[in-house]
Protein backbone atom coordinates (compact mmCIF):
# COMPACT_ATOMS: atom_id res chain seq x y z
CA UNK A 1 0.00 0.00 0.00
CA UNK A 2 1.01 3.58 -0.91
CA UNK A 3 0.65 5.63 1.79
CA UNK A 4 0.22 9.45 1.51
CA UNK A 5 1.44 12.38 3.31
CA UNK A 6 -1.68 13.63 5.50
CA UNK A 7 -4.62 14.73 3.60
CA UNK A 8 -6.80 13.02 5.46
CA UNK A 9 -10.51 14.74 6.36
CA UNK A 10 -9.22 16.03 9.68
CA UNK A 11 -5.52 16.70 8.59
CA UNK A 12 -4.55 19.76 7.65
CA UNK A 13 -3.37 20.40 4.14
CA UNK A 14 -0.02 19.97 3.66
CA UNK A 15 2.48 20.92 1.57
CA UNK A 16 3.49 19.00 -1.87
CA UNK A 17 7.02 18.97 -2.55
CA UNK A 18 9.05 17.10 -4.73
CA UNK A 19 11.19 13.39 -3.11
CA UNK A 20 13.79 11.75 -4.60
CA UNK A 21 13.80 8.04 -3.68
CA UNK A 22 13.54 4.33 -4.34
CA UNK A 23 10.08 4.95 -5.21
CA UNK A 24 10.57 7.40 -7.90
CA UNK A 25 8.92 5.85 -11.17
CA UNK A 26 10.72 5.70 -14.38
CA UNK A 27 8.46 3.27 -15.98
CA UNK A 28 6.50 5.79 -18.29
CA UNK A 29 3.13 4.33 -17.43
CA UNK A 30 -0.38 5.42 -16.63
CA UNK A 31 -1.96 4.57 -14.20
CA UNK A 32 -5.52 4.51 -12.99
CA UNK A 33 -5.86 4.59 -9.06
CA UNK A 34 -9.05 3.81 -6.52
CA UNK A 35 -9.73 4.49 -3.27
CA UNK A 36 -11.52 2.86 -0.76
CA UNK A 37 -13.38 5.53 1.00
CA UNK A 38 -13.59 4.15 4.30
CA UNK A 39 -10.60 4.10 5.25
CA UNK A 40 -8.80 7.95 6.58
CA UNK A 41 -5.36 6.50 4.50
CA UNK A 42 -5.45 5.87 0.73
CA UNK A 43 -6.20 2.50 -0.46
CA UNK A 44 -4.36 2.37 -4.00
CA UNK A 45 -5.28 -0.52 -6.18
CA UNK A 46 -2.89 -0.11 -9.29
CA UNK A 47 -5.23 -1.20 -12.52
CA UNK A 48 -3.39 -2.90 -15.63
CA UNK A 49 -0.87 -0.68 -16.93
CA UNK A 50 1.51 -0.81 -19.68
CA UNK A 51 4.16 1.33 -21.78
CA UNK A 52 1.43 1.38 -24.65
CA UNK A 53 -0.11 3.81 -22.46
CA UNK A 54 -3.85 4.17 -22.88
CA UNK A 55 -4.73 2.31 -25.70
CA UNK A 56 -4.16 -1.02 -24.17
CA UNK A 57 -4.74 -0.26 -20.40
CA UNK A 58 -7.89 1.15 -18.97
CA UNK A 59 -9.13 4.00 -20.55
CA UNK A 60 -11.11 6.81 -18.84
CA UNK A 61 -14.66 6.74 -19.02
CA UNK A 62 -15.55 9.53 -20.55
CA UNK A 63 -19.49 8.84 -21.26
CA UNK A 64 -19.67 9.14 -17.59
CA UNK A 65 -17.88 11.92 -17.14
CA UNK A 66 -20.62 13.78 -19.37
CA UNK A 67 -22.91 11.78 -17.54
CA UNK A 68 -22.19 13.72 -14.61
CA UNK A 69 -20.35 16.48 -15.60
CA UNK A 70 -17.38 16.16 -13.80
CA UNK A 71 -14.10 17.75 -15.70
CA UNK A 72 -11.01 15.28 -16.71
CA UNK A 73 -7.93 15.81 -15.65
CA UNK A 74 -4.30 14.27 -16.59
CA UNK A 75 -1.79 14.63 -14.42
CA UNK A 76 1.39 14.05 -15.60
CA UNK A 77 4.09 13.69 -12.81
CA UNK A 78 6.80 11.02 -11.98
CA UNK A 79 6.75 11.17 -8.56
CA UNK A 80 4.36 8.53 -7.22
CA UNK A 81 3.77 9.90 -4.12
CA UNK A 82 2.68 13.55 -5.42
CA UNK A 83 1.01 11.95 -8.26
CA UNK A 84 -1.12 10.18 -5.85
CA UNK A 85 -1.66 12.93 -3.59
CA UNK A 86 -2.83 15.12 -6.36
CA UNK A 87 -5.03 12.27 -7.60
CA UNK A 88 -6.67 12.36 -4.31
CA UNK A 89 -7.63 15.63 -3.90
CA UNK A 90 -8.76 16.35 -7.20
CA UNK A 91 -10.71 12.98 -6.89
CA UNK A 92 -12.28 14.41 -3.34
CA UNK A 93 -13.38 17.84 -5.25
CA UNK A 94 -15.25 16.04 -7.88
CA UNK A 95 -12.46 15.77 -10.82
CA UNK A 96 -11.97 12.74 -12.81
CA UNK A 97 -8.48 12.16 -13.10
CA UNK A 98 -5.95 10.08 -14.63
CA UNK A 99 -2.29 9.85 -13.99
CA UNK A 100 1.10 9.65 -17.05
CA UNK A 101 4.22 9.25 -15.46
CA UNK A 102 6.27 10.66 -18.51
CA UNK A 103 6.23 12.39 -21.08
CA UNK A 104 5.87 10.06 -24.26
CA UNK A 105 2.64 8.32 -22.05
CA UNK A 106 1.35 12.00 -21.17
CA UNK A 107 1.21 12.75 -25.57
CA UNK A 108 -0.40 8.90 -25.75
CA UNK A 109 -3.02 9.92 -23.03
CA UNK A 110 -3.39 13.27 -24.68
CA UNK A 111 -3.51 11.86 -28.11
CA UNK A 112 -6.37 9.41 -26.99
CA UNK A 113 -8.55 11.42 -24.91
CA UNK A 114 -10.00 14.95 -24.82
CA UNK A 115 -8.82 16.13 -21.22
CA UNK A 116 -10.29 19.33 -19.94
CA UNK A 117 -7.34 20.16 -18.27
CA UNK A 118 -3.44 18.85 -17.74
CA UNK A 119 -1.99 19.32 -14.32
CA UNK A 120 2.14 18.72 -16.01
CA UNK A 121 5.25 18.59 -14.03
CA UNK A 122 8.10 20.45 -15.74
CA UNK A 123 10.90 18.17 -14.76
CA UNK A 124 9.89 14.88 -16.40
CA UNK A 125 11.68 11.99 -17.62
CA UNK A 126 12.02 11.45 -21.50
CA UNK A 127 10.57 14.48 -22.86
CA UNK A 128 10.38 17.01 -20.54
CA UNK A 129 6.98 19.04 -19.36
CA UNK A 130 7.90 22.28 -21.79
CA UNK A 131 8.48 20.09 -24.87
CA UNK A 132 5.15 17.86 -24.01
CA UNK A 133 3.68 21.57 -23.45
CA UNK A 134 4.23 22.40 -26.83
CA UNK A 135 3.24 19.36 -28.58
CA UNK A 136 0.04 19.21 -26.65
CA UNK A 137 -0.89 23.00 -28.09
CA UNK A 138 0.59 22.46 -31.30
CA UNK A 139 -2.45 20.03 -31.68
CA UNK A 140 -6.19 20.68 -30.24
CA UNK A 141 -5.83 23.28 -27.07
CA UNK A 142 -5.97 22.35 -23.87
CA UNK A 143 -5.81 24.44 -20.56
CA UNK A 144 -2.23 23.21 -18.66
CA UNK A 145 -1.51 24.04 -15.22
CA UNK A 146 2.59 23.62 -15.06
CA UNK A 147 4.29 21.86 -11.59
CA UNK A 148 7.65 22.45 -10.24
CA UNK A 149 10.30 22.07 -8.70
CA UNK A 150 12.82 25.00 -9.81
CA UNK A 151 12.59 28.34 -8.91
CA UNK A 152 14.17 29.51 -12.14
CA UNK A 153 12.09 32.04 -14.16
CA UNK A 154 13.36 31.43 -17.55
CA UNK A 155 11.52 27.91 -17.12
CA UNK A 156 8.46 29.94 -16.08
CA UNK A 157 8.64 32.00 -18.94
CA UNK A 158 9.61 29.16 -21.15
CA UNK A 159 6.31 27.23 -20.29
CA UNK A 160 3.96 30.34 -20.29
CA UNK A 161 5.75 30.84 -23.74
CA UNK A 162 4.67 27.23 -25.57
CA UNK A 163 1.30 27.65 -24.22
CA UNK A 164 0.90 26.76 -20.18
CA UNK A 165 -2.23 28.76 -18.70
CA UNK A 166 -0.28 29.32 -14.89
CA UNK A 167 2.17 27.45 -12.53
CA UNK A 168 2.85 26.45 -9.28
CA UNK A 169 6.24 25.78 -7.83
CA UNK A 170 7.17 22.67 -5.83
CA UNK A 171 6.27 23.00 -2.31
CA UNK A 172 2.48 24.08 -3.09
CA UNK A 173 -0.59 23.81 -1.28
CA UNK A 174 -3.15 20.99 -2.51
CA UNK A 175 -5.93 23.78 -1.74
CA UNK A 176 -4.15 26.30 -3.84
CA UNK A 177 -3.62 24.21 -6.83
CA UNK A 178 -7.20 23.45 -6.58
CA UNK A 179 -7.97 26.94 -6.88
CA UNK A 180 -5.67 27.52 -9.74
CA UNK A 181 -7.42 24.39 -11.72
CA UNK A 182 -10.98 25.94 -11.22
CA UNK A 183 -9.69 29.37 -12.37
CA UNK A 184 -8.33 28.37 -15.37
CA UNK A 185 -11.11 26.12 -16.36
CA UNK A 186 -13.35 28.51 -15.56
CA UNK A 187 -11.35 30.72 -18.09
CA UNK A 188 -11.83 28.64 -20.73
CA UNK A 189 -15.32 28.53 -20.16
CA UNK A 190 -15.85 31.96 -20.75
CA UNK A 191 -16.26 32.90 -24.15
CA UNK A 192 -17.80 36.37 -24.87
CA UNK A 193 -20.70 36.78 -27.38
CA UNK A 194 -20.76 40.06 -28.38
CA UNK A 195 -19.03 40.08 -32.05
CA UNK A 196 -18.62 43.91 -31.93
CA UNK A 197 -16.68 44.35 -29.01
CA UNK A 198 -12.95 45.07 -30.25
CA UNK A 199 -10.36 47.51 -29.05
CA UNK A 200 -7.02 49.18 -30.54
CA UNK A 201 -4.36 50.18 -28.80
CA UNK A 202 -0.37 50.55 -30.10
CA UNK A 203 -0.94 49.03 -33.05
CA UNK A 204 -2.94 46.18 -31.89
CA UNK A 205 -6.43 44.97 -32.83
CA UNK A 206 -7.84 42.79 -30.09
CA UNK A 207 -11.47 40.80 -30.98
CA UNK A 208 -12.66 40.30 -27.68
CA UNK A 209 -15.81 38.30 -29.31
CA UNK A 210 -13.07 35.48 -31.06
CA UNK A 211 -10.25 36.05 -28.38
CA UNK A 212 -7.92 36.56 -31.12
CA UNK A 213 -5.19 39.56 -31.13
CA UNK A 214 -3.35 40.84 -34.04
CA UNK A 215 -0.85 43.25 -35.45
CA UNK A 216 -0.70 44.73 -38.94
CA UNK A 217 -2.85 41.58 -40.29
CA UNK A 218 -0.67 38.80 -38.81
CA UNK A 219 -1.95 37.20 -35.53
CA UNK A 220 -0.25 37.38 -32.31
CA UNK A 221 -1.23 33.56 -30.65
CA UNK A 222 -1.35 34.39 -26.82
CA UNK A 223 -2.96 31.56 -24.38
CA UNK A 224 -5.78 31.91 -22.59
CA UNK A 225 -4.90 33.10 -19.72
CA UNK A 226 -2.83 36.01 -21.42
CA UNK A 227 -5.51 36.95 -23.34
CA UNK A 228 -7.52 37.66 -20.18
CA UNK A 229 -4.43 39.83 -18.54
CA UNK A 230 -4.29 41.68 -21.84
CA UNK A 231 -8.02 42.57 -21.94
CA UNK A 232 -8.19 43.37 -18.02
CA UNK A 233 -5.80 45.65 -18.73
CA UNK A 234 -7.25 47.45 -21.51
CA UNK A 235 -10.64 47.45 -20.40
CA UNK A 236 -9.19 49.41 -17.17
CA UNK A 237 -8.61 52.11 -20.46
CA UNK A 238 -5.35 53.47 -18.53
CA UNK A 239 -6.06 52.88 -14.60
CA UNK A 240 -3.49 51.20 -13.08
CA UNK A 241 -4.82 47.84 -11.91
CA UNK A 242 -2.26 46.14 -8.98
CA UNK A 243 -1.69 42.55 -8.41
CA UNK A 244 -4.31 42.08 -6.63
CA UNK A 245 -6.82 43.08 -8.57
CA UNK A 246 -5.31 41.28 -11.34
CA UNK A 247 -5.58 38.16 -9.37
CA UNK A 248 -8.84 38.63 -8.52
CA UNK A 249 -9.97 39.76 -12.32
CA UNK A 250 -8.20 37.10 -14.20
CA UNK A 251 -7.26 33.98 -11.96
CA UNK A 252 -9.71 34.56 -9.59
CA UNK A 253 -8.31 34.30 -6.29
CA UNK A 254 -5.88 36.82 -4.16
CA UNK A 255 -3.83 35.28 -2.41
CA UNK A 256 -0.71 36.99 -1.70
CA UNK A 257 1.80 34.16 -3.27
CA UNK A 258 0.20 34.67 -6.71
CA UNK A 259 2.19 38.15 -7.03
CA UNK A 260 4.64 36.41 -9.29
CA UNK A 261 2.54 34.60 -11.22
CA UNK A 262 1.07 38.07 -12.40
CA UNK A 263 4.53 39.49 -13.03
CA UNK A 264 5.46 36.51 -14.75
CA UNK A 265 2.40 36.38 -17.30
CA UNK A 266 3.43 40.34 -17.93
CA UNK A 267 6.24 39.88 -19.32
CA UNK A 268 5.27 36.35 -21.03
CA UNK A 269 2.73 38.56 -23.04
CA UNK A 270 5.59 41.36 -23.61
CA UNK A 271 7.36 39.03 -25.35
CA UNK A 272 4.83 38.34 -27.84
CA UNK A 273 2.78 41.83 -28.06
CA UNK A 274 6.05 44.12 -27.54
CA UNK A 275 7.41 46.33 -24.24
CA UNK A 276 5.44 49.70 -25.03
CA UNK A 277 2.25 48.01 -24.95
CA UNK A 278 1.98 47.20 -21.12
CA UNK A 279 3.12 50.10 -18.42
CA UNK A 280 4.82 49.57 -15.02
CA UNK A 281 3.97 52.49 -12.18
CA UNK A 282 6.18 50.78 -10.02
CA UNK A 283 5.24 50.15 -6.24
CA UNK A 284 1.69 50.11 -8.18
CA UNK A 285 0.80 47.84 -10.55
CA UNK A 286 0.41 47.61 -14.21
CA UNK A 287 -2.14 49.72 -17.24
CA UNK A 288 -2.61 50.07 -20.83
CA UNK A 289 -2.87 53.69 -22.05
CA UNK A 290 -4.89 54.91 -25.76
CA UNK A 291 -7.79 51.93 -26.10
CA UNK A 292 -9.77 52.97 -28.57
CA UNK A 293 -13.10 51.01 -29.38
CA UNK A 294 -13.17 52.15 -33.13
CA UNK A 295 -9.61 51.56 -35.50
CA UNK A 296 -7.02 54.54 -35.89
CA UNK A 297 -7.68 56.57 -39.59
CA UNK A 298 -5.63 55.09 -41.65
CA UNK A 299 -1.98 57.63 -42.04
Amino acid sequence: MLRLPGIGPNQPDPAICARDGPNRSRTGRITRFSFNPARNDADLHRIRTSRAGLRNGPTPRLAQVNEINRPSILIVEDEPMIAAAVHQRLRGEGFETSIAASGESALEAAEAVRFDLVVLDLGLPGIDGIEVCRRLQAGRRTPVVMLTARDDETDMLIGLGVGADDYITKPFSPRELVARIRAVLRRAADRPTDAADAWWFHGLHVDVATRRVFRGGDEIHLTPTEFDLLTALASARGTVLDRRRLLEDVWGYTDGSGHRTVDSHIRAVRRKVGDDVIRTVHGVGYSIDGVADTPPEPS
